[in-house]
């Protein structure tokens, strides 16, 4: 008997843990299924804030530091989009944007960051403290955190609409042994020994990718700058005889260090003009380090749009030059 009861315990035990291991699958499986996408435009942030604390130093701060002018546009443009919300929103259709901010005044300071909270993929800062300062101290805190995450969050964005929709790259891979995700809607426009070209026209302009290699060595901004002039001495020009691209010398470009493809990049951004022409526009530069190869692999991108926002197509090309794979 005591034999008998032991056993059903035992089995009771086994189902006890079957049946909770099943739920609980069940249950993360069904979240999973029934999590809504995200359907925002790109560089679109959602900030969920009562309006007494949108209208005052906090919303001072949040549009200095997330609508600040972006770098290197020939125009101002913001560098995100922000939409204000009240709290009492953030239950419904809200919650299917893909950047959100919630900002609070409650009792304690808190920053967090919850990743597809209520959709995916999706961003969602808690921001909140017990006065104004200690609000703005967070978000002035934390700022470049989030820029970077949401432009990542962005930049994956792009790279995701994009991915089933590419080029064959075989002519990159065999002329420059790297990988290059460049959607169908662009063409070679240009094609030389150590240089390509490819450009997609959009309504009111157009977009385009440059790719070329020089030999490795060391250089700095000025000397990025004469070589891309040169380059557009040599390649690219206008629809008039005597035209070609170069550096507009009237604003500095902005030059940074980054990682690409897991190698060392110099990042420079500015705004070009045809010489001879009156085309002008941003471009956006990354001289890349392949020490292997002994080569510096140099990849741009620059839009002409003259009635149209340019901050979204500066960065759908570079969300293209960022899917850049070296082959082994």
């Amino acid at each position: 008997m005591i034999h008998n009861i032991q056993l059903i315990t035992k089995k009771s035990g086994l189902l006890t843990v079957f049946f909770g291991s099943f739920f609980w699958m069940s249950c993360h499986f069904k979240k999973e299924e029934t999590q809504q996408v995200t359907s925002d435009k790109i560089n679109n942030v959602s900030i969920i804030i009562d309006d007494q604390l949108w209208d005052g130093e906090i919303g001072d701060t949040l549009r200095n530091k997330f609508a600040s002018p972006v770098l290197g546009l020939p125009q101002e443009e913001p560098l995100f989009t922000i939409n204000q919300y009240p709290l009492k929103l953030l239950e419904g259709y809200m919650t299917n944007s893909r950047n959100i901010m919630v900002i609070k005044k409650e009792s304690k300071s808190k920053f967090s960051h919850q990743i597809n909270e209520y959709a995916q993929p999706q961003n969602v800062f808690h921001i909140s403290g017990n006065s104004v300062k200690e609000i703005i101290d967070t978000i002035e805190k934390n700022s470049n955190i989030i820029i970077g995450k949401l432009k990542k969050t962005e930049i994956n964005e792009l790279q995701k609409r994009n991915k089933n929709n590419v080029l064959r790259t075989k002519k990159i891979a065999d002329k420059f042994h790297i990988t290059l995700e460049i959607p169908k809607n662009f063409s070679i426009v240009r094609r030389k020994a150590k240089f390509m070209w490819f450009k997609n026209e959009i309504l009111g302009g157009s977009i385009s990718i440059v790719i070329y290699e020089l030999p490795f060595k060391n250089f700095t901004q000025n000397e990025v700058i004469r070589i891309r002039d040169s380059i557009g001495s040599l390649y690219i020009h206008g629809n008039e005889m005597g035209t070609e691209m170069k550096t507009e010398d009237s604003y500095s470009p902005y030059s940074t260090w980054i990682q690409m493809a897991h190698k060392r990049a110099y990042e420079t951004r500015g705004t070009w003009i045809m010489k001879n022409d009156f085309m002008s526009g941003p471009f956006l530069n990354y001289f890349i380090l392949d020490h292997k190869n002994k080569r510096i692999m140099v990849l741009e991108g620059f839009c002409y749009a003259p009635s149209k926002p340019k901050r979204d197509l500066m960065l759908e090309l570079e969300a293209i030059i960022k899917t850049i794979q070296f082959k082994k």
